[in-house]
C-alpha cells in the first residue's frame, strides 16, 4: 500500500522523547545520537532524526552519563543593572560576573575550572531593575526543569511597593490578571509587611510582576527573587556565586 506525500511518520523524534523524559535537552541529544551514545531497546542509534516508538526503552552510554555529571549549575546573587541574558548596549550580561574571585568562599563545592564557562547559559529571566537569585547551567536536563513548556517550578520574590492596594485589587493579583491577551495562571501573593508583598508564580513572563502590579494600581520600587523551586537564595552575597551541591534539587 503507497503512501501519500502528507502522510505522518509513524513515531516521535528521538531527541524530542529525550528531552520530554528529561533526560536532556533536543540539543544535546543530537550530540549523543550523532556520537553513538544513545540506544534505544537496545540498538544503538546514530542517525539523526530518528523515530521511535513512545513507548520504547532509552539508555545513554557511560559517556554520555559522565558527561552529564561533569555539568555544572551555578546559583548567583544578580545585583541591579545586569541583563540575565543576551547584552543589551550599554549594560553587560549577568554571565560575567563568574569570576573565580567572586566565588562565595563560605559554600564549600568545587574550585573554579575555566571550563564551567563554556556553553553556561542562564534558565530564566530576571529583570535588569531586579535583583536576587539566577540559575546559569551547562545541564539542558536542570534548563527544561526551570523553563520548560511545562515546568512547575515555583519562584518567590520579595516585592517592595507604592500606591495602595485594595482587597479586590490583592485578589485579582492572585488570580484573574491577564497579559498580552493571556490569562495568568493563579499565585500566591500577600502582604510580607506593611509596604512589600510576597510573590509566588510558577511561570515568569517578560516584567510579569511590575505589569501585574500596574494593572491594581501599584508601582514597584523593589523587587528581589529570594527561591527558586526547594532552592534559595539563603546567605548567598550580592555579586556572588556558587555551585549548586549534590544534594539540592529544585
Amino acid at each position: 500500500m503507497s503512501t501519500t506525500a502528507n502522510a505522518r511518520p509513524e513515531g516521535i523524534r528521538l531527541s524530542k522523547l529525550m528531552s520530554e523524559r528529561g533526560l536532556c535537552s533536543r540539543r544535546e541529544a543530537d550530540a549523543y545520537i550523532e556520537r553513538g551514545l544513545v540506544f534505544v531497546n537496545g540498538v544503538r542509534i546514530a542517525e539523526l532524526g530518528t523515530r521511535v516508538d513512545p513507548d520504547c526503552e532509552i539508555h545513554l552510554a557511560q559517556q554520555a552519563r559522565k558527561d552529564q555529571q561533569q555539568r555544572v549549575t551555578i546559583l548567583l546573587h544578580k545585583p541591579i543593572g545586569y541583563v540575565s541574558g543576551q547584552p543589551e548596549p550599554g549594560y553587560k550580561p549577568a554571565v560575567v560576573l563568574i569570576r573565580p574571585e567572586a566565588l562565595w568562599k563560605d559554600a564549600g563545592g568545587p574550585a573554579f575550572h575555566p571550563g564551567h564557562l563554556k556553553g553556561l547559559a542562564p534558565a530564566g529571566r530576571l529583570d535588569i531593575d531586579s535583583t536576587g537569585l539566577l540559575v546559569l547551567t551547562q545541564d539542558g536536563r536542570v534548563a527544561r526543569q526551570l523553563i520548560g513548556e511545562d515546568s512547575d517550578i515555583e519562584k518567590e520574590y520579595l516585592v517592595r511597593v507604592q500606591g495602595t492596594l485594595s482587597e479586590s485589587g490583592l485578589r485579582l493579583l492572585n488570580h484573574g490578571l491577564r497579559l498580552d491577551g493571556r490569562e495568568l495562571r493563579p499565585a500566591r501573593v500577600a502582604w510580607q509587611n506593611e509596604d512589600q508583598l510576597r510573590f509566588i508564580l510558577k511561570e515568569g513572563r517578560k516584567r510579569q510582576i511590575r505589569r501585574m502590579c500596574e494593572l491594581v494600581g501599584l508601582k514597584v520600587i523593589g523587587l528581589k527573587r529570594v527561591r527558586i523551586g526547594q532552592v534559595r537564595l539563603g546567605d548567598l552575597p550580592l555579586g556572588q556565586w556558587r555551585y549548586l551541591r549534590e544534594d539540592e534539587r529544585f
